[in-house]
């Protein structure tokens, strides 16, 4: 049996590594087609750069960056809007082109708080994903974007109240609020640590992250057994586009 394809949409280089790349590595290992889009960041930058090593690291093949730019680092995609600032049709039809192309049956990405930290980029990638999942499937939106193609399911990757007390001791330094759901909303729970090392190899690999402290300085900071405690679960939430239409017609006859 042939495994499903799945593509991965994330806003900034680094998300997909640290909110799922335990799936990725997973997911590759197999043979099956993976790919990860990234909503921010121009294709020239360093970020980029770090990004396209983190994938290789992964087995997700090479980036494919939409090139909005990030909306706290303007210098991210210079002479390009903020990706949340940039007409939503433009952005959706965007990322339809990047599923059609892909096929993927399988979609990953933020949740609706858009992961603990809430930024506001991955809120919108969130927010677009789930649009564009619906708009591929439908032959008379975006037709320059190629042939219609549905996904099965979309997965957000979040976390539950229970992580809590995993994550709170190195999160609380920061003084962020972390965002998690109730743990009744998971639907998927993922032991990743065979692929664990690649995961950390991955998120090290965003070097200008790691140097700023940001959350992969966070992980380079810590000793191999915080790291499995912190990144050996992944956690998600199953959408599924085509089971709730079915739903929605047989409530509706």
């Amino acid at each position: 049996m042939t495994p499903p394809s799945l593509l991965a949409v994330f806003a900034h280089p680094d998300d997909e590594s640290l909110s799922a790349g335990g799936v990725l590595a997973r997911h590759a290992a197999t043979g099956a087609r993976t790919a990860v889009v990234t909503t921010t960041w121009a294709p020239d930058s360093p970020r980029a750069a770090e990004l396209a090593e983190a994938l290789r690291v992964l087995g997700a093949g090479e980036p494919r960056l939409l090139g909005y730019a990030d909306s706290r680092v303007p210098r991210s995609a210079p002479g390009r809007p903020r990706f949340r600032d940039a007409p939503l049709d433009e952005t959706v039809g965007a990322l339809v082109a990047q599923i059609r192309d892909v096929r993927p049956e399988i979609v990953v990405t933020h949740d609706a708080y858009g992961g603990l930290t809430g930024h506001e980029d991955h809120v919108h990638t969130h927010r677009v994903t789930l649009l564009a999942v619906h708009a591929a499937g439908l032959e008379r939106l975006h037709p320059e974007a190629g042939e219609p193609w549905q996904p099965r399911a979309l997965y957000l990757a979040t976390h539950p109240h229970s992580a809590v007390r995993d994550w709170n001791g190195h999160w609380a330094p920061t003084g962020k609020a972390m965002r998690t759901v109730p743990d009744e909303l998971i639907t998927a729970t993922l032991d990743v640590t065979p692929w664990l090392e690649q995961k950390v190899a991955a998120v090290l690999a965003h070097r200008t992250e790691v140097a700023r402290g940001a959350a992969p300085g966070l992980i380079a900071a810590l000793p191999e057994r915080e790291r499995e405690r912190l990144l050996g679960t992944e956690y998600y939430i199953r959408h599924d586009p085509v089971a709730t239409a079915r739903a929605a017609a047989e409530l509706l006859a």
